[in-house]
């Protein structure tokens, strides 16, 4: 098969890294990848939003399957433009990726398909959610509908921060069009999970549970990012748990979807918190997640392209999905100055001494070529991802390769997966003690 990967960063390349190891994968291409991608396949010039570009590359290279990373190509409806032209593609098209696209659509699926979320008032004129706020109890959350690359959700512990979140919304225009509406949430507590699940239209495989860390700084400290770490799977979040969870909630939320003429085929990622009173959806996602990817992928111990295959043809039900009893922990690296600003050009060391140690990999995001060093490229640079029978292993290995490693202001967290290390030896429970399971 001759595969296409859309996208440049992290989870691009694990992807890619995945399909590289696929029997079916005569020649594999990035658009437009990165410094490591290229070590897997051949990087395209070409921006992941360019959707002719895209197209006209698929036709003219024969493309079998192309596999699309970011949600905004899916949101643009990228998949139904390769559909159309008769070309394979792994990704929901533009009506299904509306799950990510837009929060109150997200909303709308899950009550038809009566699956708990927090309770939400959607708006589009600012007098009217402002009057709102005057009869609500905080902390709540105020979203913007639409993509608004990571920054439209806002945690109001105030009245006045919730005021200002709704002016700077739909006064301000800060989001531009992914603000024109906004929704006015509860604010729900718990411990958060990322489930993704691969679906075939009518069928609904959860891949392994996954924890990351959105925060720059350790013990959650300083603003949001992309994602600073990870790790898979999650103790006391067992393969029970996530079928009951695909039973519950994504099973009925596919159903829902076909009932209004939606076929969903790619990835489905659940960001879901685990309460007092049980799992509930945060919002849905409608590709693979960064950095979860780059700590599920390693575990994966079958064809990871085979899967996507099967899922974009219908029939998932032919293939599945196998697992190595490890764990993994990853570890990112970013620029200096992230997450508010980010520094290019940077020379990177020690890249393949930490590649050379035994069960780490790896994976390049922010990185690019300059003569003949690799330089860092801006935001999230890399991830270091390390198995090991035990959380404590992992995460001896991944910190191990992370020393290894080292550019002009890099930062990164000490403090990935020790929670989970302390959860697998019973020292504590990631979960409220009240959950029932």
């Amino acid at each position: 098969m001759r595969v296409l990967v859309v996208g440049g960063g992290g989870r691009e390349h694990a992807l890619v890294h995945s399909f590289s190891t696929s029997p079916l994968a005569s020649q594999l291409f990035c658009a437009p990848g990165n410094a490591g991608i290229a070590e897997d396949a051949d990087c395209v010039d070409l921006a992941a939003d360019d959707l002719p570009g895209l197209l006209d590359f698929a036709r003219r290279e024969s493309i079998d399957l192309t596999v699309v990373g970011p949600e905004a190509p899916l949101v643009d409806g990228i998949a139904d433009l390769f559909a159309d032209n008769g070309l394979p593609v792994f990704g929901p098209t533009k009506a299904a990726a509306a799950l990510e696209g837009s929060k109150a659509f997200a909303k709308e699926i899950l009550e038809a398909a009566h699956a708990p979320t927090g309770t939400y008032r959607r708006f589009t004129a600012a007098d009217e959610a402002l009057r709102y706020l005057e009869t609500q109890s905080f902390p709540l959350v105020v979203k913007a509908d639409g993509l608004a690359a990571g920054k439209g959700v806002l945690i109001c512990r105030t009245p006045d921060e919730a005021r200002a979140a709704v002016e700077l919304c739909l006064v301000e225009k800060a989001f531009g069009a992914a603000g024109d509406s906004v929704l006015v949430e509860e604010f729900l507590t718990g411990s958060e999970v990322s489930l993704l699940a691969l679906c075939d239209g009518t069928r609904v495989v959860p891949m392994a549970p996954a924890q990351d860390y959105k925060r720059i700084f350790d013990d959650d400290q300083g603003p949001n990012t992309g994602g600073m770490g990870s790790y898979c799977p999650v103790p006391g979040f067992d393969e029970s748990v996530a079928e009951t969870v695909v039973e519950d909630i994504y099973q009925p939320v596919l159903d829902a979807l076909r009932r209004r003429g939606i076929e969903y085929r790619g990835v489905l990622y659940g960001g879901l918190i685990v309460t007092d009173h049980g799992i509930k959806v945060l919002e849905f996602n409608c590709r693979f997640g960064d950095p979860e990817t780059q700590a599920i992928l390693p575990r994966l111990d079958s064809d990871l392209l085979e899967a996507c295959l099967a899922a974009a043809e219908g029939r998932l039900d032919e293939v599945p999905l196998r697992w190595k009893p490890d764990a993994c922990v990853t570890v990112v690296m970013a620029s200096r100055g992230y997450p508010a600003t980010s520094s290019r050009g940077d020379v990177i060391s020690g890249l393949s001494q930490a590649a050379a140690l035994p069960d780490v990999t790896v994976f390049h995001a922010g990185t690019a070529f300059h003569d003949h060093d690799v330089v860092t490229a801006g935001g999230r640079v890399l991830a270091v991802s390390a198995l090991g029978r035990e959380f404590v292993d992992a995460r001896e290995r991944a910190y191990g390769a992370l020393a290894r490693i080292s550019f002009p202001g890099m930062q990164s967290r000490t403090d990935i997966a020790a929670r989970a290390v302390r959860a697998e030896t019973g020292e504590i429970s990631l979960f409220p003690a009240s959950w029932a399971r």
